[in-house]
């Protein structure tokens, strides 16, 4: 038996009868929450470059994963055999120049290749495709915001966006690691001053700018 059948094997027992009171009660709801600690930690050790610690988070990881699967299979839906093969699909089908006679140059190319396969998978019958990318709802703020400036330069609207693209390039030309890092934690002291929310204003902001640049909010005023 392989080390991922033992663990799909533990998993199960931990749910079956005879199993553990609190691995028999939870659903894919109650571990959202430890699906998010368990990959933010994971982060961390990657961040630090500790791969024994890695390799410990890993696990950890890859034991939400089959527990989340474990419980689809319980319930009838799809079990890890079905989440593995269908992914695994997607990777050889999207990866052309890789499985099949295609050839890429780079990663650019490589990226809007899937992109463009992914557009075909959906179908002539399928709506329009959003201008955006769809991000996770539960990204940071921060990082919601990088990428949808990135989204933005990628369709060719950052003038709509509202930045002052002088006072943009002004910020960056100076820019280090360090004073990104005093820059924010002062937003944020300043933002904690007020009582307000720094997280949640961002991600208005960043869902303002998306919404406008789609055509689905009024037109949002130059920063001053």
């Amino acid at each position: 038996m392989s080390a991922i059948d033992e663990l799909r094997h533990t998993i199960a027992r931990l749910r079956g009868r005879g199993g553990c009171p609190w691995d028999q009660e939870q659903t894919h709801q109650s571990l959202a929450r430890c699906l998010i600690d368990e990959c933010s930690e994971l982060l961390d050790t990657i961040d630090r470059q500790d791969m024994p610690h890695m390799r410990e988070e890993l696990g950890d990881v890859l034991i939400q994963v089959i527990f989340h699967a474990q419980l689809a299979e319980e319930s009838g839906k799809f079990d890890l055999e079905d989440v593995a093969r269908e992914v695994n699909e997607k990777l050889v089908r999207r990866h052309p120049h890789v499985f099949g006679d295609g050839k890429l140059e780079t990663s650019a190319q490589v990226l809007t290749q899937w992109e463009e396969i992914k557009a075909r998978e959906k179908g002539p019958g399928a709506a329009r495709q959003p201008l955006f990318k769809e991000l996770p709802p539960r990204l940071p703020a921060l990082m919601y915001a990088e990428s949808v400036w990135k989204q933005l330069g990628k369709t060719g609207f950052v003038a709509e966006s509202g930045a002052d693209a002088a006072q943009v390039g002004r910020l960056a030309a100076g820019l280090g690691d360090e004073a990104l890092g005093r820059m924010l934690f002062e937003i944020a002291a300043a933002a904690q001053s007020r009582d307000l929310d720094c997280e949640g204003a961002l991600r208005r902001h960043a869902d303002g700018l998306m919404r406008h640049v789609e055509g689905r909010a009024p037109k949002i005023p130059a920063t001053a």
